[in-house]
């Protein structure tokens, strides 16, 4: 993988976009890249907006993704939907939260994990490093949980 992958991951604050960009990066970095990432939260005590930008690749020299240059948006609110979607470059993507049923998630907070898993599926990083990086971002009774949240937007992202 020669070139840098921009991901941006955005929702309201207390949605997990914060927890998500830290799985991402460290999944990223098991899997041997280089990764920086920034966050913008905003007011996020109080629900408002939180974008991360994670960057990805053989180097990556800054953590900031310029507007309009993101190849994927990962939007965990629907209200953040359009503010968002000027930063997807042409030709990317924006997964949406509505791409995953939150009828099939056991708990309704683990849509972050489960709009990575949807993420997943576009991107070159192993299996086991999203596993790996999952488990080390949440406590041990909610792995499970995850991880089936996980498999569930990657599927999605399948059927698509």
């Amino acid at each position: 993988m020669g070139r840098v992958v921009n991901v941006v991951l955005a929702g309201l604050g207390g949605q997990g976009v914060i927890k998500a960009s830290d799985i991402l990066a460290d999944a990223a970095f098991r899997d041997g890249r280089d990764v920086k990432k920034a966050e913008i939260h905003g007011m996020s005590q109080r629900g408002g907006s939180v974008t991360s930008d994670v960057r990805f690749g053989d180097e990556v020299l800054s953590p900031m993704i310029p507007r309009g240059e993101a190849d994927f948006v990962v939007v965990c609110a629907a209200s953040e939907v359009e503010v968002v979607r000027p930063l997807v470059r042409e030709g990317g993507l924006l997964i949406p939260p509505d791409l995953v049923d939150v009828k099939l998630l056991s708990d309704r907070r683990s849509l972050n994990v489960a709009l990575l898993g949807a993420l997943s599926h576009h991107l070159d990083i192993q299996d086991e490093s999203w596993i790996e990086a999952i488990r080390a971002a949440l406590p041990p009774r909610l792995h499970e949980m995850n991880e089936r949240a996980f498999r569930l937007g990657r599927s999605a992202a399948a059927a698509v």
